[in-house]
């Protein structure tokens, strides 16, 4: 979201004391199998049979699920190396928290990771991450890639794009005071501001967003079996190197296309030199006139403002070949609309002018120049509002919001894009999309929620997220719904948010319109979720739901989800304590779900209202099954939260069935926090 999610319930005057946070961030070591100390690998694994696993897990715990995408995930800690496996760990503020599966290799210099390839490939991508520069802004490095000990591609990889630091709306200075001293803190239990003697803060205050990637083609194309080493050489200027995970592929020829508006002929640059954009406009204007299309052969083209399209289709020739890449510009004066920078991005006309209709856009990559959160600044990858039409097969990365739509806008598909490395969300659908689908996209990295439907001022309504993957967003959620109409969240996977968010949040908040008429979450799977909300100190759910500026009455229904090695509850239904008499949840029901393994609870009621349960199946459950605070009135009555039992919960944990009948309907059991459980690894059920 572009708005400031400090909505800090410590700050109240006779808050309860069990609301009241802990004088030091709490850290906690979690991972399936229990936590321990960094190990070093000698030699390698026995044996070097290549192990592809989908965000961290077995393939088989998520078949059906997430996007379907051209590339084999394997993680460096199950792969040959001589450096130091880190983690697990999922403390905010850590290199492996970040991580996919909470796990990373370290390298020094001299040191490597090596890894079989379990198909035929000729591309890679790494996630990485390096040091930042002492005083912030970045340093790049060298890493050494071979394919069976042969001839050597050297990439050279950057920091430039990482590491953010402090309070919202976070900074690239690691050297910096607080951003707003003013603000209620966990690290000491008050407003530094308004506290005698002013506390010390450790700098670099809260680093963040370690991570980067970065894709190669490489000489030719290796068979299945051979194996690829990424080194971090001797002499290396980066005192180490991490190494998360390797994707491989098999990309094939360019596309070609002979009858369009190719851009080379406006005078399009292919090296990257000139700038291109004004020859791209030239091709879109004479395109809309002989209703051609639009071709981006193989280069890399520098576009360094929007392009603004309408009634147009604009082709690359593959999103490994074709790439528009820009530098970001300062504007003096700021536009209109607020933003001080512009940058590479391909924008529909405003809503307010009418929107853009029918433009098709694919086989391309956006590479922006976005090194800072600046909420004003319009420096996203497609923008504006684009009607009746479709983006597909883009990878875009290094800009602040991916895709964000501004609408009232309809009928927009999104699908088989790639969007990682952002600086805020992946995707937004803000203010009155309708009938839109996001489909088999694969987001990872974000700094903010991955997919968003934002019903700012008029509600979205009849949209589907539908079979993405989301993995590692650093702040807030996976998946994140803020009011609406008839929407539909189904067949995703979520994977790993690190911090103040879920794998999947329904909230009243950020000016939403009410939910009404359905919402249908279905058949998504989510793992290591559940992350530590700093501001309450408190963990939260691998799904969230939180009233905090409306009730939530309308028709949500929660079916055939998996909730996997969950980091604290499984399912959270929360308000919040400055209006925990004023907003509840009421009615959502959950039905044919799996839980496998909570560091606490199944289900954490902390709000008023209701929710009913059927064929809930819940194991390795680490405290009781029901955590319910209600509205923390505490009335000899029970709960003001009450849970209805279907039928066919079963399963539960050490302290027995997770929804017994003597939970039932509304038995206060509130433990604030509760001591956490680590689970074993989550498994076939």
């Amino acid at each position: 979201m572009s708005r400031s999610i400090i909505e800090v319930v410590a700050r109240w005057p006779g808050r309860p004391s069990r609301w009241v946070a802990a004088a030091t961030l709490i850290g906690l070591s979690i991972v399936a199998g229990g936590a321990g100390p960094a190990q070093a690998i000698r030699g390698g694994h026995a044996g070097s049979a290549p192990v592809v696993t989908r965000a961290g897990l077995d393939p088989a715990l998520v078949a059906g699920r997430g996007a379907s995408v051209d590339f084999l995930e394997q993680e460096a800690e199950n792969a040959r190396t001589n450096g130091t496996v880190l983690g697990p760990d999922r403390s905010a503020y850590t290199l492996p928290a970040e991580a996919s599966g909470r796990r990373a290799v370290k390298l020094t210099p001299g040191q490597y990771v090596e890894f079989t390839l379990p198909n035929a490939a000729n591309a890679i991508t790494v996630r990485y991450s390096i040091p930042d520069a002492p005083n912030g802004g970045g340093i790049t490095a060298p890493l050494d890639v071979t394919v069976n000990g042969g001839a050597r591609q050297t990439m050279t990889l950057t920091s430039q794009y990482a590491w953010l630091y402090n309070q919202y709306p976070f900074t690239n200075d690691p050297n910096a005071g607080l951003l707003h001293p003013d603000w209620w803190i966990t690290e000491c239990a008050c407003v530094p501001a308004a506290t005698t003697p002013t506390p010390t803060i450790t700098k670099p205050f809260r680093p963040m967003h370690f991570y980067d990637e970065q894709r190669l083609r490489l000489s030719r194309t290796y068979r299945a079996g051979d194996r690829v080493r990424l080194t971090a050489p001797a002499g290396s200027n980066a005192d180490w190197t991490v190494i998360d995970l390797l994707d491989s592929e098999l990309v094939g020829p360019p596309r070609v296309r002979l009858l369009a508006a190719n851009v080379l002929a406006f005078g399009a640059d292919p090296t990257g030199r000139r700038d291109s954009a004004d020859a791209i406009d030239r091709a879109i204007a004479f395109a809309q006139r002989t209703r051609l299309k639009v071709y981006l052969p193989p280069g890399t083209y520098q576009v360094n403002r929007h392009i603004v399209v309408d009634d147009v289709t604009i082709e690359g020739a593959g999103n490994w070949y074709t790439t528009v890449k820009g530098h970001q510009v300062a504007l003096d004066p700021p536009a209109p609309d607020g933003s001080v920078h512009t940058g590479v991005g391909f924008y529909g006309k405003p809503a307010a002018e009418g929107g853009s209709r029918n433009v098709h856009l694919s086989g391309f990559a956006i590479s922006g120049d976005v090194r800072e959160r600046i909420d004003t600044d319009q420096v996203n990858g497609i923008g504006g509002a684009m009607s009746h039409s479709t983006i597909d097969s883009l990878y875009i990365r290094h800009t602040k919001v991916g895709i964000w739509f501004d609408g009232p806008m309809t009928n927009a598909k999104v699908t088989n894009n790639i969007i990682v490395d952002q600086i805020a969300d992946a995707l937004n659908f803000h203010t009155g999309v309708t009938k839109s689908v996001v489909r088999n996209n694969f987001v990872r990295n974000t700094g903010d929620d991955g997919l968003a439907m934002w019903s700012e001022k008029t509600a979205n309504a009849g949209n589907t997220f539908d079979h993405n993957t989301v993995q590692t967003p650093t702040l807030a959620n996976g998946i994140a719904i803020y009011g609406g109409a008839d929407n539909t969240v189904s067949n995703n996977l979520v994977a790993d948010p690190v911090r103040e968010g879920s794998g999947i949040q329904v909230g009243s908040r950020f000016g939403a319109e009410p939910f009404t008429g359905q919402l249908r979450i279905s058949n998504n799977t989510v793992v290591r979720a559940g992350t530590y909300e700093l501001n309450w100190n408190i963990g939260l759910g691998a799904i969230w739901i939180y009233a905090l500026e409306k009730d939530i009455d309308a028709d949500i229904r929660v079916t055939g989800d998996h909730y996997l090695d969950s980091t604290y509850n499984a399912i959270m239904l929360v308000s919040e304590w400055s209006v925990k008499d004023l907003y509840s949840i009421d009615g959502v029901s959950f039905e044919d779900i799996r839980v496998d393994g909570t560091g606490t609870s199944v289900v954490s009621a902390r709000a008023s209202g209701s929710a009913s349960f059927e064929n809930v199946d819940a194991r390795n459950v680490g405290a009781v099954g029901v955590n319910n605070c209600g509205s923390f009135n505490f009335p000899s009555t029970g709960s003001e939260f009450s849970l209805t039992d279907l039928g066919g919960n079963d399963g539960g944990g050490t302290t027995g069935p997770w929804l017994a009948p003597w939970l039932l309907p509304n038995t206060i059991t509130c433990d604030d926090r509760p001591p956490v459980v680590p689970p074993p690894p989550p498994s076939t059920w």
